[in-house]
């Protein structure tokens, strides 16, 4: 019983996708910060040009105040056009930056919509399950990881910027430009080495974040247990729904044995009923078949409505394993059972 209760097996699909709808889903902050960084950066130096001319054509603008008064007026206009241009630069940035971060998201699980999560839920203000969650080997891990990606990066960074530093003498003796250009360079080799640095942060959360999920969403052996009557049914109530079925079936069945115009047998283990009505039926049909118990509960039902019994083992064994009951008589048989009926019918004296 203890090893059906330790969470030992992986989760199901079922199991994940109850976890899903819930909006419980494996997400890696690091790797969609890494993403949307990534594509920030990317978008930075494209638009640069495009936000350095919009900063340039500030300038005459802000020059044709010069030698006026300060007043209400000029202030507002100044700072309306300032956040104007400022939008401007920036929106380019935004968009790309929060596509990225949506993409980042959708990579990891793909699309989730749930409202779930929003329901109010009193146990999200216990305090004492706050203050558990507070001082959790989770809330430790998540500090480690932190300080760690921090100490790292700022040691990276400042390594790389001393680098920098050591070319700033020769850099000085540079044309405006050219300091230009050398500052624009660095900056790429830069944001470069931190954009690999935080990928090989975003890696191991990744791989962290997902190894944490599925050793939450473990199921123990009783649990697949119990999904699998859940989601196939209890065995048990199932095999009487079986039995229900085919007691309803046999039932039909027993209902139109007196209808039938012949019940073949064999004479002991089989019996077959069929029924030829010329006026709404081509071909004779079986209505009722059984063998053993139910093939003699079939010839009593059919003593007591008269219906005539006709005696012919391998004619009975061949009917009972290639009709079903409802189904017409295939063609191979028609001539065999032609002569049954025609039997049948002269022993009635009815017309064939």
């Amino acid at each position: 019983m203890a090893d059906d209760q330790e969470k030992t097996e992986e989760p199901t699909s079922k199991k994940l996708d109850d976890a899903k709808k819930d909006g419980d889903v494996p997400k890696s902050q690091d790797m969609a910060g890494f993403f949307a960084l990534t594509v920030a950066t990317i978008t930075i130096i494209a638009i640069l040009g495009f936000v350095l001319e919009r900063v340039a054509n500030l300038f005459p603008y802000y020059y044709s105040f010069f030698g006026k008064p300060i007043t209400e007026e000029n202030l507002s206009s100044i700072a309306t056009t300032s956040f104007m241009e400022a939008t401007i630069a920036v929106i380019p940035l935004a968009i790309a930056v929060a596509i990225a971060g949506a993409i980042g998201y959708l990579a990891q699980f793909g699309f989730l919509f749930t409202t779930k999560p929003l329901k109010p839920d009193i146990k999200k203000i216990d305090p004492i399950k706050g203050l558990k969650n507070l001082f959790s080997m989770q809330k430790l891990i998540e500090m480690v990881k932190i300080t760690a990606k921090v100490s790292v990066a700022f040691f990276t960074g400042s390594y790389v910027f001393l680098m920098f530093i050591e070319e700033l003498p020769t850099v000085t003796l540079f044309p405006m430009g050219d300091q230009i250009d050398w500052l624009i360079e660095k900056a790429i080799f830069l944001a470069g080495v931190m954009l690999i640095v935080f990928l090989v942060f975003a890696v191991i959360d990744l791989v962290i974040v997902r190894y944490q999920y599925f050793k939450k969403l473990r199921m123990s052996k009783q649990d697949l247990k119990d999904e699998y009557k859940n989601v196939e049914g209890n065995p048990e109530v199932k095999a009487r729904i079986r039995r229900l079925q085919q007691e309803m079936s046999s039932n039909r069945m027993m209902s139109d044995i007196p209808e039938a115009d012949v019940v073949i047998t064999n004479p002991e283990h089989y019996a077959v009923a069929l029924r030829y009505d010329r006026e709404k039926e081509d071909v004779p049909r079986c209505v009722a078949k059984g063998v053993d118990h139910l093939a003699q509960r079939i010839k009593e039902i059919a003593r007591e409505n008269n219906v005539f019994i006709y005696e012919e083992p391998p004619l009975a064994r061949e009917l009972y394993r290639i009709v079903d009951i409802g189904q017409e008589i295939p063609v191979e048989l028609h001539e065999a059972i032609a002569e049954v009926l025609g039997f049948v019918y002269r022993a009635e004296n009815r017309t064939f």
